[in-house]
């Protein structure tokens, strides 16, 4: 017998699974988004998904509906999420602008970072909260420092 691999092929060691009232519209939304492609999908009871995998780039997570009695609710009926997603891509600006067109709504505009990022975020039509970077400068971290510390100045004078 062959010897099973303790983190599954295309996996990594920390894999996200999201809940989603309407998991299957979620796929859809991430594929159009964000170029998801869906690996598998395992139907629960009356049309349900009791678990689904799609990979976004070389990344797979997981999916599946709402089940109250199982203690699976989404963000969206718990009326809010404290995790934010973040996703690099090349091109942060189409990825943030489809992603306003198929109904997310902006939480932080995307601009460009001092911490060298072009970053943003939006929340999706199911509640979860995503990133959208492009890494666009590397700093040392005397750099990165500095540039914080003016940062976190101008923030707490109001000044953003």
């Amino acid at each position: 017998m062959a010897k099973v691999k303790p983190i599954p092929e295309n996996l990594h060691t920390l894999t996200p699974q999201l809940t989603c009232k309407g998991a299957a519209q979620a796929i859809e939304f991430y594929k159009k988004v964000f170029g998801a492609q869906e690996m598998m999908r395992f139907a629960g009871p009356g049309g349900s998904i009791m678990h689904a995998s799609i990979r976004i780039g070389d990344s797979t997570m997981f999916l599946n509906d709402e089940f109250p009695e199982m203690g699976n609710i989404s963000p969206t009926t718990l009326g809010n999420t404290s995790v934010t997603l973040t996703i690099y891509t090349e091109d942060s600006d189409a990825m943030f602008k489809r992603a306003v067109d198929a109904g997310a709504q902006v939480k932080m505009p995307l601009d460009n970072q001092f911490w060298g990022d072009r970053y943003g975020e939006v929340q999706d039509p199911f509640g979860h909260r995503w990133a959208i970077a492009t890494h666009i400068e590397d700093l040392s971290p005397d750099e990165l420092k500095k540039r914080g510390t003016e940062a976190m100045s101008q923030m707490s004078q109001g000044k953003n």
